[in-house]
């Protein structure tokens, strides 16, 4: 395997990487100068087909040339303004048209979008709402918040902590007061399934369980996202999330689903929200919301969380944003992309793709060590059985090999996570899993 020298750029000592081995990567990096489409252009002039829209966010492709636009003429017109106490044309437009396709559809009305800039930030506006609108209810001592194991929920405390993934949370203290969910991740019953799993259903029971343990009236919100993805796409078993939603209504519980991944056309509806016919009563978004632009996230309310607070007196309903909540150039980024996402049909694109994508996936059953496969929308999961001595280690080198020979995945611990962008062709799909199962071969 060929390591690609660095050409023309810095020191790599000062920038600190997120999520990254440094050491490892610095001895040997794998950089990334350009993007149109589909590719990536690597330092060393290789094409290399984005398999993972670059981390789950370049739904409508690279270089569009319309955000850049709209960026630009925004950066000219009005750079920045504050929105608290203040206010900016495009910031009200942008969430305007955001209710348009508001998760659930008009009917379910939620409608009420706060603005953050990013999913960890969008998760815990959303955990800080759940406890305001109980206790704007009367249900002050709901403040508990129950999550998920192996969820991921972002990086801050709040998500950290509803969130349930070991190495995320071992050095970090967590809020108290939460608690957590099984996960639904059952390969005995479940393995090698296209779309929804017929088993485990009752796992949200679990929620049951948790509210004789502490008591309904601890508890303020339930969060789950709708199909876990940063621990190798973990699709809901068919009931699953109709009977979490049943749960949370009978004993008070919001119900959030952070759909920071699966928003913005990822399963072949406009949101999972959409696609799994289950309306929650917050929605977390990001990534996709502005094609990976321009940072930025949004949190959808229903009408009843929003219009609890503001039923007091006058003054500030929410003690909570950020400075840069709507900020104008990310507001122009993103209506530049709900209008590409419209014009070319993006948000539903991957329910035409979806049964040749997992068809394609699927034939990498049988390869050596591929102990599951998981496909919805354009989503995959590839497992790997975990080497004895050095678990993750597998799938790892599997992303080291793809790279080298033009393929960009997305590994954690031993499963190969793909999300390509919604503009994928068919041909692309094909080449996917040519490398990808050559890479399996050498490598797995």
């Amino acid at each position: 395997m060929t390591d690609h020298p660095l050409r023309n750029t810095p020191s790599l000592d000062a920038f600190w990487m997120p999520f990254t081995a440094n050491r490892q990567f610095k001895a040997a990096p794998r950089m990334l100068v350009a993007a149109e489409g589909m590719h990536y252009t690597a330092d060393d002039g290789r094409t290399v087909l984005d398999g993972t829209a670059g981390l789950w966010c370049v739904n409508a492709g690279h270089g569009r040339r319309g955000i850049a636009a709209a960026v630009e003429r925004q950066l000219a017109t009005l750079d920045f303004a504050p929105t608290f106490q203040m206010g900016h044309p495009i910031a009200f437009e942008f969430a305007e048209r955001l209710a348009e396709i508001a998760p659930g559809g008009p009917d379910q009305r939620l409608d009420r979008v706060f603005f953050t800039n990013s999913g960890s930030e969008s998760v815990d506006t959303a955990l800080k709402i759940a406890l305001a609108y109980q206790r704007a209810i009367g249900q002050g001592t709901r403040t508990r918040l129950i999550g998920r194991e192996r969820g991921y929920h972002g990086v801050g405390f709040g998500g950290l902590s509803v969130g349930g993934i070991v190495s995320n949370r071992r050095v970090f203290p967590q809020l108290n007061g939460t608690d957590h969910l099984r996960h639904t991740h059952d390969p005995a019953r479940n393995a090698f399934v296209k779309g929804q799993p017929e088993h485990g259903a009752e796992l949200a029971d679990d929620l049951e369980r948790l509210v004789a343990l502490h008591g309904a009236e601890t508890i303020a919100a339930c969060i789950v996202e709708p199909v876990a993805g940063s621990t190798g796409v973990l699709i809901p078993p068919k009931g699953y999330l109709e009977r979490l939603r049943a749960l949370c209504t009978k004993h008070g519980i919001l119900l959030i689903f952070d759909e920071v991944i699966s928003g913005f056309g990822r399963l072949g509806a406009p949101f999972a929200t959409d696609y799994f016919g289950v309306v929650p009563d917050l929605v977390t978004s990001a990534k996709g919301l502005t094609n990976g632009t321009v940072p930025m996230g949004a949190v959808f309310a229903s009408r009843p969380v929003h219009d609890a607070l503001m039923n007091g007196p006058d003054g500030i309903e929410l003690f909570h944003g950020y400075t840069y909540s709507g900020h104008p150039v990310a507001c122009a980024a993103g209506l530049a992309t709900l209008d590409i996402y419209r014009e070319e049909g993006l948000l539903t694109r991957a329910a035409d793709l979806a049964d040749d994508w997992a068809a394609a996936m699927h034939d990498l059953r049988g390869r050596k060590n591929v102990i599951d496969i998981r496909t919805i929308g354009l989503v995959a999961g590839i497992e790997l059985a975990p080497r004895p001595d050095a678990p993750g280690k597998r799938a790892y080198d599997l992303f080291v090999d793809c790279f080298a020979r033009g393929l960009l995945t997305r590994v954690t611990g031993d499963i190969i996570a793909l999300s390509p962008p919604l503009i994928l062709e068919r041909d692309q799909i094909g080449e996917i899993v040519d490398v990808l199962g050559a890479a399996i071969d050498r490598v797995a």
